[in-house]
């Protein structure tokens, strides 16, 4: 149930992504999710790709710092509200989340939103026993 992602730290300064995103490519590596979040020195860029230790590997050789985290990946219904039960079935647990992100692949159909937790295991016992729907791996790396 938990998913690797990678952690970049990138100087904040134009044209980092694009080598990113080219180093990724030439590597066969799709990037299935990510989140750009960035402060006056340096950005941090989330990813969620499809093979993830042949990723952060190719990204240290090319001389990036990299870091990985586990994080959730859990379904919702695309449709008004569908976050916000989720969101009511983590407040009631009283785990904390320490960012998230989402996409949705088809309109309508389901939102995937990506959870960082202070405790993954906790969150992942309180969502099963709701029946929140969390994907594994291998689904998210699939996608």
């Amino acid at each position: 149930m938990k998913v690797k992602q990678i952690a970049v730290f990138l100087e904040n300064k134009s044209g980092r992504m694009a080598e990113i995103t080219s180093v990724l490519a030439r590597n066969g590596i799709n990037i299935r999710a990510m989140s750009l979040a960035d402060t006056a020195d340096f950005g941090i860029l989330r990813l969620i790709v499809n093979d993830t230790d042949n990723a952060s590997q190719i990204l240290k050789d090319n001389g990036f710092t990299v870091g990985m985290t586990e994080v959730l990946v859990i379904e919702v219904v695309d449709k008004p509200g569908g976050l916000a039960s989720v969101l009511q079935i983590i407040k009631e647990n009283n785990l904390n989340i320490e960012y998230m992100y989402a996409f949705t692949q088809k309109s309508g159909e389901t939102g995937l939103i990506i959870f960082r937790f202070d405790e993954i295991d906790r969150a992942i016992t309180a969502l099963n026993k709701s029946g929140v729907r969390i994907l594994s791996g291998e689904e998210v790396y699939a996608i």
